[in-house]
């Protein structure tokens, strides 16, 4: 059951950060799953390195909808150099 709701947490998350960041993110849903799950672990990263969040510990919804932005915007960094 924990790679169930894994799955439609990453797709909640990943549908959230790509309505609030600006442009047009032609993504499936397959890769708009794996942008909320991906978003979520740097949230996890960088909230542990910046002593939000103990070891181990989950980011949290908002953490993780910022975690899914700044890899959206990476990603746009990257596409937009090709």
């Amino acid at each position: 059951m924990g790679i169930i709701s894994m799955i439609v947490v990453g797709f909640i998350i990943g549908l959230i950060a790509r309505a609030i960041m600006p442009g047009e993110q032609k993504f499936g849903i397959i890769l708009t799953i794996i942008l909320g799950i991906i978003g979520s672990v740097v949230a996890g990263y960088l909230g542990a390195s910046l002593g939000y969040y103990q070891p181990g510990e989950g980011a949290g919804w908002i953490g993780s909808i910022i975690g899914a932005i700044i890899v959206l915007f990476i990603y746009g960094l990257i596409v937009r150099k090709r």
